[in-house]
């Protein structure tokens, strides 16, 4: 699974969302720091992070990834999910990771939105 996963994300994603085995890809990185900045400790050992997030992806970036989004957003989430259970974090509902063009003039950069959705289906 790992090989095949390694393999669709070299396949399809511009450099700067290609995670390697050396350095974790920018998403990644910035899906986990989303969390970590949003954290809103409600008790001693109970943490709240965001479960919605929304990555917005420069339109040509979108295109190419049209036929594999969902994947890609399944495994995304995995990655939120391996992050918070390291961290010790908690969800108000399922972990939901979109894709969406941004449109406009964005050049070569994505922007993620995270909030707290107990709504969000996975």
């Amino acid at each position: 699974m790992e090989r095949w996963t390694t393999t669709l994300w070299t396949l399809l994603l511009p450099p700067k969302l290609l995670p390697s085995h050396e350095e974790e890809g920018e998403v990644v990185a910035t899906l986990r720091r989303e969390c970590d900045d949003s954290a809103l400790i409600l008790g001693r050992e109970r943490v709240l992070v965001p479960n919605s997030f929304v990555i917005d992806l420069p339109p040509e970036s979108h295109r190419q990834l049209n036929g594999s989004g969902s994947e890609l957003s399944r495994q995304l989430a995995a990655q939120v999910l391996r992050h918070a259970a390291e961290q010790g974090y908690t969800f108000a509902g399922p972990v939901a990771v979109s894709l969406r063009s941004a449109g406009g003039e964005a050049v070569g950069r994505f922007q993620i939105h995270g909030s707290i959705d107990p709504q969000t289906t996975g």
